[in-house]
């Protein structure tokens, strides 16, 4: 059932996607299929917004996204696309049938922010990337650019007063001795920089500085995040506010997952381990109100792009009674990751046409940790996305037609 009947007509024009980690599994992945989609070659399967209650809402047509981004890997985009057909997780057909596209968006991805080649300040660094963003919009001439942040899991930053105060980040910036920011930050700083709407889809610091709050906020800018919410959290968020609506009372959680690829051999760094256990942890929390919920994360090589999850679920029932429910998947995470990543995208896009700035919370149904939002109960973000899309869409007319929101 559709929300609302009403009939948008603001102009979003043609969008960019600007990847940070562009030619990883979950970019390549998404570009791919987005050439696909636009092409006619396959369904829209998985994306959020090509459903009801959302398919009413004007979006950015698929066929109207344009793909750039920044990546340190010098591996060429159709090059990752092959790894990935041989690992099973794209059919070849569809490869071919698309590469052109894919070659056309690899011309299109810059050297990223590598702090281990940097030569000048962290401004300079980030002022070279927001102008790599500008001339992508300029160049295609785009009506704005979503930057969405896939790089690899990094180890949170650890408190400073540079990371609280704009004013004391901006000059701290500029010193070229100094690396204030880490580098999800650094890509932060610089779609700020650049005007472009933010989407945090890892669990690393990125925008989630109280300074780039500040800045974004000065900027007009919308962002999202944090950590995409693509499985098991998923699956959490759906079972939890199930079990607690029964009365019954969660006595442990327990999990783990087992993974293999870039991101198995990431997170086994346990420092970078940390911000993805407390992402996934968060809102199982307030959802049963145990602490008892111990998570394991694991590298298995072999696994390569596939992720297996399994749960234990402990709960005290009527008169003391006990149930336990035990749950395993296994999908290739990309898969899951790359359709709710256009949607972002589409989302954010209809965000900024709104005038809309800052953290968006009611896009907390994609994240495991949703700034600006205490909501994890899958049920009720489904409702409140909905309700913020019909409702934005509306904002966004009256702005391009300049009047007050009707």
């Amino acid at each position: 059932m559709h929300l609302s009947a009403h009939q948008s007509t603001w102009n979003h024009g043609r969008t960019g996607i600007w990847f940070v980690g562009a030619r990883g599994s979950v970019a390549t992945t998404a570009t791919l299929g987005l050439a696909a989609i636009a092409s006619g070659l396959s369904a829209p399967t998985g994306c959020v917004t090509a459903q009801a209650p959302l398919d009413d809402v004007a979006l950015p047509a698929f066929a109207d996204l344009v793909v750039g981004g920044h990546d340190i890997s010098d591996t060429p985009l159709g090059k990752k696309a092959e790894q990935l057909v041989e690992a099973g997780m794209i059919p070849y057909r569809l490869l071919e049938a698309v590469r052109p596209q894919l070659d056309a968006v690899d011309a299109d991805i810059r050297p990223g922010y590598d702090a281990a080649h940097r030569t000048g300040s962290q401004a300079a660094a980030a002022e070279a990337l927001a102008a790599d963003i500008v001339d992508f919009r300029e160049r295609h001439g785009l009506a704005r650019v979503v930057v969405v942040d896939l790089a690899s899991t990094e180890p949170l930053p650890a408190p400073a007063p540079e990371l609280e105060d704009l004013d004391l980040l901006r000059a701290a910036l500029e010193d070229p001795e100094r690396e204030v920011l880490p580098a999800s930050s650094v890509n932060a700083y610089a779609a700020l920089l650049a005007g472009a709407p933010y989407a945090g889809f890892t669990p690393s610091a990125s925008m989630n500085l109280p300074a780039l709050h500040a800045l974004a906020a000065e900027r007009g800018v919308p962002f999202a995040g944090q950590d995409g919410k693509t499985g098991q959290t998923w699956l959490r968020s759906v079972l939890a506010p199930a079990i607690t609506a029964r009365g019954l009372r969660v006595l442990s959680w327990a999990g783990s997952n087992l993974l293999g690829g870039g991101d198995g051999a990431t997170l086994a760094d346990p420092h970078a381990v940390q911000s993805k256990l407390v992402s996934k942890n968060r809102g199982l929390q307030d959802l049963t109100g145990s602490t008892v919920t111990p998570l394991h994360i694991d590298n298995v090589p072999d696994l390569g792009d596939i992720k297996v999850a399994w749960d234990h679920i402990h709960v005290e029932g009527f008169l003391g009674s006990r149930l336990t429910l035990q749950t395993t998947w296994s999908a290739y995470d990309s898969m899951l990751a790359a359709p709710l990543v256009l949607d972002l995208a589409r989302l954010l896009a209809l965000a900024d046409a709104a005038g809309l700035s800052g953290p968006v919370p009611e896009m907390g149904f994609f994240f495991k940790d949703p700034w600006g939002s205490d909501v994890h109960s899958f049920a009720e973000q489904s409702r409140v996305l909905g309700v913020w899309a019909h409702r934005t869409s509306a904002q966004a007319d009256a702005a391009q037609a300049g009047v007050d929101e009707p």
